[in-house]
């Protein structure tokens, strides 16, 4: 059979996305604290047969530029308001039954015992179709939120997130697939035999178990990830089984997933089962005039400010004080250094100043675009698909629900005719969709020793 390519579908529980011209545009619905927003977003991805619906997140409002709040509320940058986006997945799950649903957690400011809990919690309810994605909190308004003056440093990040998910992991296995019996007439609820202690004593954690949530219909989540600094790939190559991808080049996607699918091997896992996600916004249009109509009106509702303000926030540095119409200084971020690393290439290639930086920040954080008909935007779909820059790609959208719809409505037709993507779901679980098969025999990172200590 053809190999396939999977589809997620990008939200933030929030008014944007990475386009911070969406909650402006005449088509987006901005009801975003309503159930009924997330329920149609739901709806429309599983009518066209995504594999899931990814929702990232951050733990505080930005005020990283300038070191202030006003300017990011008044213009309604990302994070300034934002839901749990478990609650808003537990809601989704209701009136879904094969969308796959990642949510993002930290690592940095949660214990696993309590992030254990919920997502086995999560795979139970949802009938085993969530992820998490496993992310550092990189700011210092998090940690502030969390009572800690300093967030953690990029290394220490990592090593300590490294524990977390072996920790994680231990409380996923306490209970054995069969441990809970129920047998009503014998009066067992559950085998004690088949339920362990975890007595996990580490630097970072310590948690006795078992976990007190039964084993969950896929054992435990489909992991998630989007390193982009070395030491983040090494995170994401030791643990993810899909990772999501920023950047706005063909070259650099390619060396992306090369690289990605070489550290995978290095830590003794098949590459195959590591599933690369780059992001992209498409603009579609009866006509190719059309689609660039669309995009321009959407581009030119973005703000530069806006954008800087989140890139800002993203890299945990303050633009606030550069001169906007300079080149692109280069700077040292402690936030996600991959995306800035992407910033600085592209700002010297085209001689881009701060305030172009800005604008294309606004316009979608980097993401490329994907502009025309229905039949272009799949040719340049399948050509980064057989290009090796993907496994999967993450649908960002310019107006919601208006992207999704336009999407799926005649983008997922054209790609089910090239026999590049699904016509029905074969499985229930979000493990079945993406060709994981079972947690158990997946050959994740526990096997591979502890990241080494920082300093």
């Amino acid at each position: 059979m053809t190999r396939q390519l999977h589809l997620g579908g990008f939200q933030i529980a929030s008014q944007v996305t990475h386009s911070h011209a969406a909650w402006r545009h005449p088509a987006s619905d901005t009801g975003f604290l309503t159930p009924e927003y997330y329920h149609r977003i739901g709806r429309i991805l599983e009518r066209g047969k995504f594999d899931f619906l990814f929702f990232a997140d951050l733990l505080a409002a930005p005020v990283r530029f300038g070191d202030g709040i006003a300017e990011p509320l008044r213009r309604g940058t990302q994070a300034t308001a934002t839901l749990d986006p478990s609650i808003v997945a537990a809601s989704i799950a209701a009136v879904t039954s094969k969308l796959g649903l990642a949510i993002t957690k930290s690592a940095t400011y949660f214990h696993p015992y309590e992030l254990a809990r919920i997502f086995a919690s999560l795979d139970h309810i949802t009938r085993g179709r969530v992820a998490w994605n496993i992310v550092t909190s990189l700011t210092q308004g998090e940690a502030q939120n969390f009572g800690h003056d300093e967030h953690l440093g990029h290394e220490f990040r990592y090593e300590r997130a490294d524990e977390f998910v072996r920790t994680t992991l231990e409380l996923w296995s306490s209970w054995e697939p069969d441990a809970l019996v129920l047998d009503k007439e014998s009066g067992v609820f559950a085998d004690p035999d088949r339920i362990r202690h975890v007595d996990h004593n580490g630097r970072y954690f310590r948690s006795r178990g078992p976990l007190n949530v039964p084993h969950s219909p896929q054992g435990r989540p489909v992991l998630i990830q989007a390193g982009s600094s070395s030491t983040g790939r090494d995170f994401a190559a030791r643990w993810a089984e899909a990772i999501f991808e920023i950047d706005p080049t063909p070259e650099g996607r390619r060396a992306y997933y090369d690289d990605i699918k070489s550290r995978a091997e290095t830590f003794g896992r098949n590459p195959d089962t590591v599933l690369i996600f780059p992001a992209f916004i498409p603009f579609i249009g009866e006509t190719e005039s059309i689609a660039r109509e669309k995009q321009a009106y959407h581009n030119e509702l973005a703000d530069p400010i806006s954008g800087l303000i989140t890139l800002s926030v993203h890299t945990d540095h303050d633009f606030s004080g550069y001169d906007l119409d300079a080149p692109v200084e280069d700077v040292q971020v402690s936030g996600t250094q991959g995306l800035f690393d992407a910033v600085r290439r592209v700002a010297k290639r085209d001689s881009l100043t701060l305030r172009d930086i800005g604008a294309w920040y606004a316009q979608g954080v980097l993401l490329p675009q994907f502009v025309g008909t229905a039949a272009q935007v799949a040719d340049q779909i399948e050509e980064s698909f057989h290009a090796g820059e993907a496994d999967g790609f993450m649908v960002s959208s310019a107006a919601t629900p208006g992207t999704f719809n336009d999407f799926v409505d005649s983008v997922v037709p054209e790609l089910q005719r090239r026999g590049l993507f699904r016509t029905e779901y074969t499985g229930t679980t979000l493990r079945e969709h993406l060709g994981l098969g079972d947690a158990a025999d997946a050959n994740v990172g526990a096997l591979s020793p502890p990241l080494p200590v920082a300093g």
